[in-house]
């Protein structure tokens, strides 16, 4: 089904006819004839065709930690707990009855307001159940995440364990769970909702000492979200990709003032601890910055707003470089972001992360790449096909966090009704064509799919790298 970070996923059948008996997976009685329609012990019937999911992993050091987990055999109302665990081949294998659930690693943000609060207070207090009973996990992502639509609910799926007490988890060990937790959380917040991003970003910096304190503080969160409704249009997306295990892309969206709004997409580079760190930064960054400006000046009118955008990507340029060298390394990001004010858009790049508009049934690039071949196409020496599979395709001649006071892009855009802007990084365009980008935008136009589309695109293209992409659409 799914290649995530550090596991795979299967959709499994149990329809084994060469097997003369079959387990009842209601309550585990293990030797009932495969010709009776119904268990010989509790009497539930067979269906015809059980379906089971199964995450395999391959990281020896998380296999102890999952069997100790499993051999608890712990039941809570948002944990899908393992019906069988076992190692096969060198890897972990970890199976669950398949009733539908969709992966939330093919959901794209945002959810509701409401929807966001309503998952952080159930996550509180099952990881304050887990905690009471000896668990503590060892990161929190949206692979981990499973969303049953039939019954709306989301529900923890294969959890990272990082160690299995015989009692409870001892107090100073109960806070950190609750970091990518509010990462995650603020991924999934509309733009339009900054108060409930705020929360998230506190809890991402260790606001929060425990699950228990957590819920108690989210709780209050839903008055302010009751009737909050996020603007229609838009959608954003990650994904690790199919060839790499780190993700180092980024992307961000803040609300600057009633009708302004900003929009980010980041690809760092620099490896681990580096890369991610640098298209974090930036991301951040030029969220403040900008908000904090308007913020200075909330009728700013619309000419000043490029010199806004611009401060805004020179601050997170020199960010990233003061960060680069403090840590003496040469972490650097490319960076796409749109400014929307009302039908006026500023878009501006840097790098090779891009910008698209989508009006009335074509595509066409605003941004400029900031890369070798982009500049061998500029020039006419190479077509916009050869520089697609050019050895030398990955060279930058301009990026966020290399040099201080970087060149910076800005392009104007007067927005129509029904326009669509794309950002997105490398890992979707370079693997695949602006042709089949178009197709796809035509054809899914609620940008939740179409970003899923996209997504699964760039993995059928080959899935080389991490793949970021942002649709906004004009009412």
């Amino acid at each position: 089904m799914r290649l995530a970070e550090g596991r795979m996923f299967y959709l499994v059948t149990d329809d084994r006819a060469e097997k003369p008996r079959r387990p009842c997976w209601e309550c585990g009685h293990p030797d009932t004839p495969r010709a009776a329609d119904a268990c010989e012990s509790c009497e539930t019937p067979f269906q015809a065709r059980t379906q089971f999911l199964m995450s395999v992993r391959w990281h020896k050091d998380s296999f102890q930690p999952y069997m100790d987990f499993f051999n608890k055999g712990l039941q809570h109302p948002g944990l899908l707990s393992p019906d069988a665990c076992f190692i096969h081949a060198g890897v972990l294998c970890s199976v669950v009855r398949y009733r539908g659930e969709s992966l939330m690693l093919d959901e794209a943000a945002p959810l509701s307001a409401r929807g966001v609060v309503h998952l952080g207070q159930r996550f509180a207090g099952m990881l304050a159940s887990l905690q009471y009973k000896g668990i503590t996990l060892a990161k929190l992502s949206r692979a981990n995440v499973l969303l049953r639509r039939s019954e709306n609910r989301l529900l923890l799926f294969d959890p990272d364990i990082a160690r299995v007490y015989d009692g409870p988890v001892p107090d100073a060990e109960r806070g950190h769970e609750l970091r990518p937790l509010g990462r995650m959380l603020r991924m999934f917040t509309p733009v339009n909702a900054n108060h409930l991003r705020d929360f998230f970003a506190m809890t991402e910096e260790g606001a929060f000492a425990s699950p228990l304190e957590f819920g108690r503080a989210i709780e209050k969160r839903f008055d302010g979200v009751e009737d909050l409704e996020a603007p229609a249009g838009i959608a954003a997306m990650t994904d690790v990709g199919l060839a790499r295990s780190l993700n180092e892309d980024n992307w961000g969206w803040v609300q600057l003032a009633d009708d302004t709004f900003l929009y980010v997409v980041a690809d760092g580079m620099g490896g681990h601890d580096s890369g991610e760190v640098a298209s974090e930064l930036a991301t951040a960054t030029i969220c403040r910055v900008a908000r904090e400006r308007m913020a200075e000046s909330p009728d700013m009118p619309a000419d000043e707003l490029e010199n806004l955008l611009d401060e805004a990507f020179q601050m997170a340029n020199n960010t990233v470089k003061g960060t680069a060298e403090a840590r003496g390394n040469d972490m650097g990001t490319t960076l796409v972001a749109l400014l929307v004010q009302g039908n006026l858009g500023f878009m501006a790049n840097v790098g090779d992360s891009r910008g698209y508009l989508y009006r009335q049934g074509e595509l066409h690039q605003v941004s400029k790449d900031h890369s070798l071949v982009g500049k061998m196409v500029e020039q006419g020496r190479i077509s916009s096909e050869e520089a697609r599979v050019h050895p030398h395709s990955n060279i930058l001649l301009r990026t966020v966090g290399t040099e201080r006071d970087v060149e910076i892009d800005i392009f104007r855009i007067e927005l129509q009704s029904g326009d669509r802007v794309l950002m997105n990084s490398d890992g979707l365009w370079g693997e695949v064509e602006d042709e089949r980008i178009r197709e796809l935008m035509a054809q899914y136009t609620d940008p939740r799919v179409c970003g899923r589309e996209l997504v699964r695109a760039a993995h059928h293209g080959g899935g080389k790298d991490n793949v970021t992409l942002m649709i906004v659409g004009v009412p």
